[in-house]
């Protein structure tokens, strides 16, 4: 069995070894994959948000320095970090720092509060907190503060700030508790040798899609997430002249912003990735215009919203090549009016945290493009639809949607009694989507 953290399901010997063999896994860590891209492509732009540009190279050491600095404040090796952060590029060079100290950071939606932040500070023993200091009226320092209060993990909180704004909470400070508060732009030192990660581990962890209680923690590693992103970027044919417009939260629970291909993948073959917070055709459309944008992903609300409230003057989407969509069925209504009212093509692309992306491919016919949610993304993902007894059912005929693969989980996180109900006694995930599959393989949801 491969190792992981405690409490984490691997993948049996048998599998570890077949997707080694196809050369799915790779055996290199997703920050030591930055320090190769920042090689490969140093000069080039690798994040764009508002004004701000930051190239390859200077990502990367961006990302040693504030490793060195959260080491410098105590951060140390396994250790889990709530990261908490709207699309901006702290969030990316947190989440690589956090991983080249060899620390584990734990995405969480910004929409999130106190219940579902104490679970997830409870479930990992988060040491660390990385988030706003407020965003959007919300006071996420004092939520931080009141869970540290509360358990004996939470130690160490990071607030960023907005350019041209100051925390009330001033500098560094420490509370009754014990709690350490340091401004995020604080966090940086010269750059020290790291202790090497091994890629087998886990990389982050990803909250589950479920809104109906706490959100379960799902353990990506270096190898499956590094694996992912990738054959999404090759699928969608990405090159280093591509731009990719984040502006579906990065953390977002289909994982589509951050790595089906999104940021990783976009990263991974020296394209830009633009960081956007806001979803309104007032704000993405224009940037789509000005930084030449060629991919990005959105939900069907999303797109219908684009298409009826176009702002005038009208952008020039032009460069837009390919839109992909997912989070929901997408009504067939809109998928007919995304070529000729947005002029570039549609991915529909359905995806859960816990691993599994099927996607339509750029070559397949209009209907299928229009009708399904395409096929898996590997070609050792392993699906099966089956009845309420468990039995596969014919095609065409709907039912339980389950898979196994090289970047599906065997198990949420210190949840033996949840993975008891959610994978079958032979590793495959029970996604509770109800599906269907036509006669060519393709996917279609039936609920979601």
């Amino acid at each position: 069995m491969t190792s992981m953290l405690d409490g984490c399901a691997p993948w049996p010997e048998e599998f570890v070894g077949r997707y080694w063999a196809a050369g799915h896994w790779r055996g290199n860590t997703l920050d030591n994959l930055l320090r190769g891209w920042a090689r490969e492509y140093g000069p080039r732009t690798a994040l764009v948000h508002g004004g701000t540009r930051i190239t390859y190279a200077a990502l990367n050491r961006r990302v040693d320095r504030m490793a060195a600095g959260f080491r410098l404040r105590g951060l140390r090796p396994g250790q889990r970090v709530v990261v908490q952060l709207p699309n901006v590029p702290e969030f990316v060079i947190t989440v690589f720092a956090l991983m080249r100290l060899g620390a584990v950071p734990v995405f969480c939606p910004l929409s999130h509060r106190a219940t579902e932040m104490s679970h997830l500070v409870r479930v990992t023993e988060a040491t660390g907190y990385v988030g706003p200091s407020t965003y959007q009226g919300f006071d996420h320092t004092a939520m931080a503060a009141d869970i540290a209060a509360q358990g004996p993990f939470l130690r160490r909180v990071f607030t960023h700030e907005t350019p041209g704004t100051s925390s009330p909470y001033g500098g560094l400070a420490t509370d009754p508790s014990g709690c350490h508060y340091f401004p995020l732009a604080s966090i940086d030192a010269p750059p020290v040798r790291m202790p090497a990660q091994s890629a087998d581990q886990v990389a982050f962890f990803l909250p589950s899609g479920d809104t109906a209680t706490v959100p379960r923690l799902i353990p990506r590693t270096h190898n499956d997430y590094a694996y992912q992103a990738r054959a999404a970027a090759e699928l969608v044919s990405l090159t280093e002249n591509d731009v990719y417009l984040a502006a579906l939260p990065a953390e977002f629970n289909v994982n589509l912003t951050f790595g089906g291909p999104g940021i990783v993948g976009t990263l991974s073959v020296g394209g830009t990735v633009v960081l956007a917070e806001s979803l309104e055709p007032a704000a993405c459309l224009p940037v789509i215009e000005r930084e030449r944008v060629t991919l990005t992903s959105v939900v069907p609300a999303t797109a219908q919203l684009w298409i009826d409230e176009r702002p005038t003057p009208q952008a020039d989407l032009n460069s837009l090549r390919l839109l992909q969509i997912g989070g929901a069925p997408l009504p067939r209504a809109t998928a007919e009016r995304i070529g000729p009212e947005l002029g570039c093509g549609l991915q529909q692309v359905f995806g859960v945290a816990e691993g599994l992306l099927t996607l339509t491919r750029p070559a397949d016919p209009d209907e299928t493009v229009r009708s399904t949610q395409g096929r898996p993304l590997s070609p050792d993902d392993e699906i099966r639809i089956v009845d309420a007894d468990g039995k596969d059912v014919p095609d065409g005929e709907p039912g339980e949607l389950l898979a196994r693969g090289p970047y599906t989980l065997r198990g949420y996180y210190r949840a033996p009694d949840h993975n008891a109900r959610s994978f079958t006694t032979d590793g495959y995930f029970r996604t509770g989507v109800l599906a269907r599959r036509t006669v060519d393989g393709n996917l279609v949801l039936v609920t979601l």
